[in-house]
């Protein structure tokens, strides 16, 4: 039988199915990490972030070449990077005066891939 979102008919891989009889334990490590996909994906829905995770996926990246690649100030490009340090996705690296950025670990990449196959492939 299909379920919401998937026409094929295919289980969905890796979710998890919720009973009446889940522990208390399990019922808080499932809101636990509900908290954390929700700051996640709070964090990537805002257009500018979106686009400098986009940059960052292909390699660190400065500042500058943030600016310069997104047409956008540096005031409004280091307040994005600030949002997205804050919350865990990137690490900055500083050399002289030039700050660097890069990806702190894959699931900005894996969601990239994901929203780039959902609303970018035609």
């Amino acid at each position: 039988m299909p379920t919401p979102g998937n026409k094929e008919g295919t289980e969905a891989m890796g979710l998890p199915e919720f009973s009446e009889d889940l522990s208390e334990a399990e019922l808080d490590r499932f809101m636990t990490n509900a908290t954390t996909a929700s700051n996640f994906l709070k964090t990537v829905s805002h257009e500018g972030r979106l686009m400098i995770l986009c940059h960052l996926v292909t390699g660190e990246k400065s500042v500058t070449e943030l600016e310069r690649l997104l047409s956008a100030r540096q005031a409004a490009v280091s307040q994005q990077l600030s949002r997205l340090r804050l919350e865990g996705l990137v690490i900055p690296r500083r050399e002289g005066k030039t700050i660097y950025y890069r990806l702190a670990d894959n699931r900005p990449k894996r969601i990239l891939e994901l929203v780039y196959e959902l609303f970018c492939e035609e």
